[in-house]
């Protein structure tokens, strides 16, 4: 019973430190550019003629 009290504000600490990293992601950008990452991969100028 002793590890609740410990595993328990563990658990809900990790959670919250989550969710504030994916709204930091959220407020920064790193999801504005939906589009971009998709035609990316299609694009071959990496490749040397």
């Amino acid at each position: 019973m002793n590890v609740i009290l410990y595993l328990l504000p563990v658990a809900l600490g990790l959670g919250l430190l989550g969710l504030f990293a994916f709204l930091w992601a959220l407020k920064s950008g790193q999801y504005s550019d939906v589009e971009g990452a998709a035609l990316r991969v299609l694009s071959d100028d990496d490749i040397e003629k």
